[in-house]
């Protein structure tokens, strides 16, 4: 078994008019025995910056403080917010810098940029960034959730289609993962709003 499936997790990220919405599961297992049905795997940095971290679970809660305390950095440096490329590459700058004892972990960004334009990207733990216009997902259940999120995405959808489309595709990829699942988490955010919501999943 690979450390990166050690704990089991599921991350995406999708692209809407305006809009963009990221989710995870919710389980924290070791191996097949699950621990926890209520793990955060998604992090708010600012109001329209998000990242998902998955991987080993440790790592992912060390690399998310290390971030928040770089930005908060930046912030009282800069006066402003990050923006979400100048975000991707503190973080991609940050993993290669461990290059020869890498955080064990993938994360996945999203955020609104200049005039609210999505930006979402991905990148594998020693910082090579992959950039998309549609979706990117990660952890042990991506390769069902490549498969459901070519299916089921389209392009300018509005936050409530986002959100459904999104949540259909987790919680169809979770149920053909045993090591990801126990129910969802989506953020969808919008130039003036953050909404979250806990999804029910299957409990098996």
């Amino acid at each position: 078994m690979s450390i990166f499936e050690y704990n089991g997790s599921a991350l995406v990220a999708m692209v809407g008019k305006n809009c963009f919405a990221i989710a995870s599961d919710r389980r924290f297992g070791v191996q097949l025995q699950t621990i926890a049905t209520d793990f955060q795997r998604i992090y708010k940095i600012h109001e329209k910056l998000f990242i998902g971290l998955s991987g080993l679970a440790t790592d992912t809660q060390t690399l998310q403080q290390r971030l928040m305390f770089r930005h908060k950095l930046y912030e009282l440096r800069e006066d402003r917010d990050m923006k979400p490329e100048t975000f991707a590459s503190l973080v991609s700058a940050m993993l290669y810098e461990k290059r020869f004892g890498p955080y064990l972990c993938q994360p996945v960004i999203a955020g609104l940029g200049d005039d609210d334009k999505p930006f979402i990207c991905t990148m594998d733990s020693i910082g090579a960034k992959e950039l998309a216009k549609d979706f990117v997902v990660s952890g042990t259940a991506s390769e069902s959730l490549y498969g459901a999120c070519e299916a089921m995405y389209k392009p300018d959808m509005g936050p409530e289609e986002l959100f459904e489309t999104i949540s259909q595709a987790l919680l169809s990829s979770v149920d053909r993962d045993c090591l990801s699942g126990w129910g969802g988490h989506v953020y969808v955010v919008t130039p003036t709003e953050v909404t979250e919501r806990i999804l029910k999943g299957r409990m098996d």
